[in-house]
């Protein structure tokens, strides 16, 4: 490979470098403006990008609830139903069975009746499965938390209207309607005799799901597709609260943190692009400028598209990868986070794990090993970029509940869910060391991160529990 080209390769990579910089002066510049979003957030509705919505989740669960409790997750094609036994402090979870069902394509375009209809029968069938081999309900109402991962508008615990489907779910009679009369109603008819104690998304499940083992839990943190954060706040502390505060005096808040924005943010050309060839304006997932940008720097969904983008204008500009077919290398969100993580983590000599995907995924083949360290160096660039961003999103909240500094004694834990966090260990490992960074070391040793597997299922039942009406069967 010419020299030239090499040496117009690596400009690209050294001009990515210096734009995705974080060091900790900005970072801390990035945590502080985070957790200022979040008191305007709090202070008034609309004072904020960060939303900062009201979860009416006043009640945590504690380690000693008790009984069989139910979990319905809905966020995408799929959807899970599951039981969870409940045994008190001593034995926490004792059981759980779980279904996961396929939502025929017909309905998520069809009638609001039709797919809650739809749901509600495979909920009572799953009831009557389980309880085929049990039925311990002691004479009390089978209660269910119901995880909903579509933007709502929430007035209670268990009740929110629906603001708009996400998802390729388009079903326009259920739009402003309460998702939980309607998955109630539906219920009803299946004679199916469940009350629905707690609507709640997947960061809130987390964060019960969590908390449910550890007392010392803070957030409930989701680094997944998408990324959002939920955490406990003094209900005292929310000025946007009307009525009587909630007698534990806490309130969960779900941050909707994907659309905070800071000129702090290192925002490059290929970022910008991004926003500007919007695929689908207008939705939650769009590229409006300065829209959901957080979430665009730190989340699954972006970061091999960034990667993409980068590739291209090198090979444009240096040939590094030789005279190809552009084809595959031009189409949007070919080139997946998964594909990066692969790359970035390969540690065979002659880097043929990055050989494979660059050939399987983007048709570029006969790679030399120079062109390949160059696409390593560049995954690592962006993730690095996305896990210390993500990093001062968490010491954002730390900052705001005040356990950011030496003094703080008491145990902060921050539980994260997410493919992203599970999976990409150098996004991981980063976030981490960068959080530590951020709090400085005397702090660090009361700051723990904690993976959180299935907050959004195990979750929502565990929040039924925490909120149970204990109502008797009828």
């Amino acid at each position: 490979m010419a020299a030239a080209a090499v040496a117009m390769a690596e400009q690209v990579v050294a001009d990515l470098r210096e734009k995705c910089e974080t060091p900790v002066s900005l970072l801390h510049d990035v945590a502080a403006a985070m957790a200022h979003e979040m008191a305007a957030g709090l202070e008034k509705e609309g004072a904020s990008k960060v939303k900062m919505l009201l979860s009416y989740v006043d009640k945590l669960p504690t380690g000693g609830e008790e009984g069989f409790f139910y979990g319905l997750d809905l966020g995408g094609t799929n959807f899970r139903v599951l039981r969870v036994q409940l045994g008190g402090n001593e034995k926490h979870v004792i059981n759980r069975e779980s279904r996961e069902v396929t939502i025929p394509p017909n309905l998520m375009s069809g009638s609001s009746s039709e797919l809650f209809g739809f749901i509600a029968a495979e909920l009572a069938k799953f009831v009557a499965d389980e309880e085929k081999c049990t039925n311990s309900l002691n004479g009390k109402k089978r209660e269910l938390g119901f995880t909903f991962s579509f933007p709502v508008k929430q007035r209670s615990v268990a009740s929110g209207t629906l603001v708009k489907w996400t998802k390729a779910f388009s079903i326009d009679d259920a739009v402003g309607e309460d998702v939980v009369a309607e998955l109630q109603k539906a219920m009803e008819k299946q004679g199916l005799d469940m009350h629905v104690a707690a609507l709640i998304n997947d960061a809130v499940g987390t964060l019960a799901g969590a908390r449910y083992y550890d007392k010392d839990v803070v957030a409930g943190v989701i680094f997944g597709t998408g990324t959002n954060a939920s955490y406990v706040e003094k209900a005292d502390a929310i000025p946007k609260w009307e009525g009587e505060l909630p007698s534990s005096g806490d309130m969960v808040i779900n941050m909707e943190w994907g659309n905070f924005y800071s000129s702090r943010l290192p925002v490059t050309e290929y970022d910008q692009d991004l926003d500007n060839e919007s695929l689908n304006p207008g939705e939650q997932a769009s590229f409006c400028v300065k829209d959901n940008i957080y979430e665009k720097l730190t989340s699954g969904m972006y970061l091999g598209e960034i990667v993409r983008r980068v590739l291209l204008k090198m090979s444009l500009q240096a040939s590094i990868f030789g005279d190809i077919d552009h084809t595959k290398l031009k189409t949007h969100f070919l080139l997946r986070t998964p594909h990066i993580s692969a790359m970035h983590h390969d540690e065979t000599p002659d880097l043929k794990i990055v050989a494979e995907k660059l050939e399987n995924n983007l048709a570029i083949t006969g790679t030399s090993l120079e062109a390949r360290k160059l696409v390593v160096e560049i995954c690592d660039i962006v993730a690095r970029r996305a896990a210390r961003l993500a990093a001062a999103g968490l010491a954002g909240i730390l900052k705001k509940l005040g356990r950011d500094c030496n003094a703080q004694k008491q145990g902060s834990v921050i539980a994260i869910d997410g493919g992203l966090f599970e999976h990409y260990t150098k996004f991981r490992e980063c976030l981490e060391s960068t959080l530590g960074e951020l709090v400085g070391e005397e702090a660090a040793k009361s700051v723990v991160v904690k993976h959180a597997d299935d907050g959004s299922g195990i979750g929502a039942a565990l929040i039924a529990a925490s909120q149970s009406q204990y109502k008797s069967v009828e």
